[in-house]
């Protein structure tokens, strides 16, 4: 099928920058660090668009990370078989993280999405996105904003893509129980043509961690108006999306 988040475009994620795959824990080895996770999904929802066709997906992440703020890795995702984005999402990131003042960091970066099932008469579907990341701790509550941005390329029809988000969390005190809000704003070739390039996704969730294990629960939704295709509009619809997740 044809992902409407990529009815103008090749590609799904944004530096977040391991979306819907589990935190992971760090594994001291000298100066650089192993941390990673695999993750069960009910619905694989990317700016608030099911790219899994509301289905269930496993999905994985690895990370190494140096003493400096240097970190590499590689996240992904199965996904229904299409000849132009096959059954899997590799995506490999790189970048900067670092504390810049108490309470306040940054995380520079870019993404190379990959799609290893490409069938070449379906056209290109790799692209490349690069985004930056704000984080600040107000009392009990962390806020990030991020800004990401992929150039013009083939795989989003020789447009370029800005999207824009703000995730809110807060831990309940004395319990493994953190909530977490987010709304974001895509502008540019990630956006649909039901809503001309633009649309704004939001969601509200929460998350228990038990030792390596992870319980998430999210409801999400978009401004996205309705086509009058079923099997389009499905994949906007407002819905909860559950996932359990291991960490190492």
């Amino acid at each position: 099928m044809q992902f409407p988040a990529k009815a103008c475009c090749g590609a799904l994620l944004a530096l977040s920058f391991v979306p819907a795959a589990a935190s992971a824990q760090g594994v001291p080895s000298g100066p650089l660090s192993v941390s990673g996770g695999i993750n069960v999904v009910s619905d694989y929802r990317f700016r608030g668009i099911s790219q899994s066709e509301e289905k269930v997906e496993l999905q994985s992440t690895v990370t190494v990370s140096h003493i400096s703020g240097l970190y590499a890795g590689a996240w992904g995702s199965g996904l229904p078989d299409s000849p132009r984005y096959g059954q899997y999402e590799l995506d490999l990131y790189g970048g900067y993280a670092a504390e810049i003042a108490p309470g306040t960091s940054i995380d520079l970066g870019a993404t190379y999405y990959v799609y290893p099932g490409n069938r070449d008469r379906a056209g290109p579907s790799d692209y490349v996105e690069a985004a930056g990341r704000l984080s600040h701790d107000l009392g009990p509550v962390s806020a990030t904003a991020m800004l990401a941005y992929a150039p013009k390329q083939k795989s989003l029809g020789d447009d370029d893509n800005l999207y824009l988000n703000l995730d809110l969390s807060s831990g309940i005190p004395n319990s493994p129980v953190t909530l977490t809000a987010s709304v974001g704003y895509t502008d540019g070739a990630l956006g649909t043509a039901a809503t001309n390039g633009h649309y704004l996704d939001w969601s509200l969730g929460a998350r228990i961690i038990h030792g390596p294990v992870t319980l998430s629960a999210r409801y999400v939704d978009t401004d996205i108006r309705k086509t009058g295709v079923k099997a389009v509009d499905t994949l906007y619809d407002p819905t909860l999306v559950f996932g359990i997740g291991l960490l190492f």
